[in-house]
């Protein structure tokens, strides 16, 4: 399942990525509510954490544009302010679930699975592209018969993928949305784990193949028979 994550304290962001992380969710961070509308729009997210005071555009701003949108994306508000007034202002604006810094982290992990099965039927859990699956429950790729388990940064690159066939990330938008802004990984990761998906998708016989784009990067294709 995958898990945004809207707080402006990179610390605190990195923290609830890594809990979340070990807990087997794929996992996006932004820092402010305009990167947070940029990545709403384009991917489905199983929940949503939202700080409420963040540069840009408040939590509470982007709480609306979800709830304007007829999206019923569970929405965990988090937030330094503990008076009642606000934990009724972020719930009456259609937050599902209201946590007060400090907080928990197994705290915080019960609540985002709380809402992560209340949501199990809002997301399509099986996405299909050419002869391909992705079993987003199971971390798992099958072909006709043929099955293999994925790990976490490889199934949060085939999902990227299988949401956006024929779409053309670069190796530095993938390095962002996988590992992160804040990561001390070398951008080599990035060649590394699409060697890892190209593999398991010859492994099951697949007729699709993430192509390399000369210049620009790389696209999930279906191969010309």
């Amino acid at each position: 399942m995958r898990i945004l994550i809207a707080e402006d304290e990179v610390e605190l962001a990195k923290g609830l990525k890594f809990l979340l992380e070990k807990n087997k969710f794929s996992v996006d961070v932004v820092h402010d509510g305009a990167e947070a509308l940029d990545s709403i729009r384009c991917y489905g997210y199983d929940v949503i954490v939202l700080d409420i005071m963040m540069p840009k555009i408040s939590g509470l701003d982007v709480l609306g544009y979800i709830r304007k949108s007829k999206s019923k994306v569970p929405v965990l508000m988090l937030s330094a302010m503990a008076e009642v007034e606000d934990r009724v202002a972020g719930l009456e604006a259609g937050a599902d679930d209201y946590l007060p810094k400090p907080f928990a982290g197994r705290e915080f992990i019960a609540r985002v699975k709380a809402l992560s099965r209340r949501n199990a039927g809002y997301e399509e859990l099986i996405l299909s592209f050419g002869d391909v699956r992705l079993d987003c429950n199971r971390y798992e790729l099958a072909c006709q018969s043929e099955t293999v388990r994925l790990n976490n940064k490889e199934f949060q690159l085939a999902e990227l993928f299988m949401r956006h066939p024929h779409f053309v990330f670069s190796t530095n938008h993938l390095m962002d949305k996988i590992w992160g802004q804040d990561s001390e990984a070398d951008i080599s990761v990035v060649w590394t784990y699409i060697g890892f998906v190209r593999k398991k998708l010859r492994q099951i016989g697949s007729g699709v193949e993430i192509r390399t784009v000369r210049g620009a990067g790389y696209s999930l294709e279906e191969t010309a028979c």
